[in-house]
Parts: C-alpha cells; sequence; structure tokens
C-alpha cells in the first residue's frame, strides 16, 4: 500500500496543506488544539488499509497550511468552507468526517450546515452543543471560571502568544498535550496558563520525544496566533450562529470521549452526554466513553482507530 503523501490545495481562498492515503471512500480527519495532521498518525494507515482514503488536513492557522492574520478570519464558516473546498478539489459529494477538540467542532458544523455533503461523523472529546439563545460564550466562561481561565487568557490578541515565548516550544507541546489532570485549565489569579501548566519530567507510553518534536517544529514554524485565533471567535460564533438556533444534525453521528476528560467532568457535560437533551439535537447519535483523557485518539490509538472503522463501516458499501 502507498505510503503517507503530503499535497497543498488551493479551498476557500487559502492554500490547505494535506497528507493523505489509501483509495476508496474519503475520510477528513480533523485535529484539534494544539495540533497537526500528524496526531492522526496511527488512524491513517490504519484507515488506510481497510479500504479507505484518508484525508488528514492541517488546519486553517496550523502548520503549512496558510493563517490569516485576522481572528474573524477562523470562524466556523470560514472552517466548514475550507472542508467543502476539499470535497471539491476530489470531486466527492459526500464524505466520512471523523473531528478532534476543535476538529470536532467543524466536523459537527459541516454536518449542520451541509448535511447532504456528510456521510456520518464522528466527534472525539467534543460533543455537540447548541449556540446559547441569550448569553454570549465568552461572558459564560469568565462568569463561571474567572480571568485565570485558559479561553479567557486567549481573547486577547498577543497575550497568549507572549507568555508562551517564556519556553521553548517543545516545552509548550508538553505543557498542553501531557496535561493529564481532570480540573479545567484555570491559572490562579495573576498567573498565565502557560505558567500554571506542569511540565512532565516521565512521558507516557503513549507518545515520544520524537513525536513531540514533531509537533514542536511546525509550531515553530507557523507560530501559535493561528492556532489562538479560532478561540478569539467566540463572539462571532455567537452573533453568525443565529439563523440556526434550534437546528438538529441529521447525519449518523458517534461520539468518543475520555472518561478523564478535562471537558468531561465540568458543567454537568457528563450528564449531558448521557441523558436526552443531547439526543434530542443528534437524534441519529452513538456514546463511546474510554478510559482515557483529551487526546484519546492518541493514547487509546488502537481502540479508537477500532471504534471509527466499525462505525464506517455501517455506512460502506
Amino acid at each position: 500500500m502507498n505510503e503517507v503523501t503530503h499535497q497543498r490545495i488551493k479551498t476557500n481562498g487559502i492554500w490547505m496543506h494535506i497528507a493523505e492515503q489509501g483509495t476508496g471512500p474519503l475520510v477528513l480527519l480533523l485535529h484539534g488544539f494544539p495540533e497537526i495532521w500528524y496526531s492522526w498518525r496511527h488512524q491513517i494507515g490504519y484507515l488506510a488499509k481497510h479500504g479507505y482514503h484518508v484525508v488528514a488536513p492541517d488546519m486553517r492557522g496550523y502548520g503549512d497550511t496558510d493563517s490569516p492574520l485576522s481572528p474573524t478570519s477562523y470562524s466556523i464558516q470560514h472552517l466548514v468552507g475550507d472542508l467543502i473546498g476539499i470535497l471539491d478539489h476530489f470531486g466527492e459529494q459526500k464524505s466520512f468526517v471523523v473531528g478532534h477538540d476543535f476538529g470536532a467542532v467543524a466536523a459537527w458544523h459541516l454536518s449542520l450546515f451541509r448535511p447532504d455533503r456528510v456521510k456520518a461523523l464522528i466527534a472525539l472529546s467534543a460533543p455537540y452543543f447548541e449556540r446559547s439563545s441569550s448569553t454570549r460564550d465568552s461572558e459564560s466562561v469568565r462568569r463561571i471560571f474567572g480571568d485565570g481561565c485558559y479561553v479567557y487568557q486567549f481573547q486577547e490578541p498577543g497575550r497568549a502568544e507572549k507568555s508562551f515565548a517564556r519556553y521553548d516550544y517543545l516545552t509548550v507541546m508538553k505543557k498542553f498535550l501531557l496535561y493529564n489532570k481532570t480540573d479545567y485549565l484555570v491559572s490562579p489569579p495573576g498567573m498565565e496558563i502557560i505558567d500554571y501548566l506542569e511540565t512532565p519530567a516521565v512521558l507516557p507510553p503513549w507518545i515520544s520525544e520524537e513525536d513531540l518534536q514533531v509537533y514542536a517544529e511546525k509550531f515553530e514554524e507557523s507560530g501559535f496566533t493561528g492556532a489562538l485565533n479560532y478561540f478569539r471567535t467566540i463572539e462571532l460564533y455567537w452573533e453568525l450562529m443565529g439563523p440556526w438556533q434550534g437546528s438538529k444534525i441529521s447525519v449518523p453521528a458517534k461520539l468518543i470521549v475520555g472518561d478523564k476528560d478535562i471537558g468531561f467532568e465540568i458543567l454537568g457535560t457528563r450528564e449531558y452526554v448521557k441523558g436526552s437533551v443531547l439526543k434530542s439535537l443528534v437524534p441519529d447519535l452513538e456514546v463511546v466513553i474510554l478510559d482515557g483523557h483529551h487526546f484519546i485518539h492518541q493514547e487509546k490509538a488502537q481502540e479508537v482507530s477500532n471504534e471509527i472503522l466499525s462505525f464506517l463501516c455501517k455506512f460502506s458499501t
């Protein structure tokens, strides 16, 4: 079977880097923060071996994909437009889509905006949440978690970039990718979140120093502004999503989440995932809860790969 190949394609006004392998039905693998296509290294070959054309882009603002300067260029509409462009590039009317973290948010909204282009979706670590009809998201974050919350700290252009610069890129990657507490990322008063996060002395078995160096080298080339701009569109998201208030996800969906994910234990998310509200918004939903943390597709790579494949097989001919 062919190895992973790389190219840059024109989509939605930007040049996007994609890694791809295999032939067959198209599967998009969408990474989150702070990652690149490489976070899917375990799933790419596995799915390709089982008869799929796997495409894992560096999302807008990451890696070797263009990084527009303005935060307003990172709206969910921009992200979905990028994905439609990938489908059009390959001449595919429909695709499977798998997303993690912000990539899952993009996958949910691709399915919301353009269900005619999605066969089925799998979201990792990020359930679908309906836009609040009355409260802006940034206001809610600050009210609940205070000024030390990472989401709030990331809002101000340049603030996080300046604090990150106190560390080398490898250390920044370790601080975020290896965070394994169930506490939300909130620093004490007067402290930046990057200073609060610990740097593990010993790596977990699911990632190597060489893997972390791949991420570090790419962020050293691109910087962090593109990745942080995703957080800086929270207000814009609330403003633009009004027309879809009350809309449901109509395509078949699967949610995979680690039971120790930092986002799973806060604000009643566990109950939300297991309860009736999420099911009312995503009627055709399957939920799988694994023993793991936020970066579940790397930590429990084979389990997640098996879960993805079993779901894709239900809709493949």
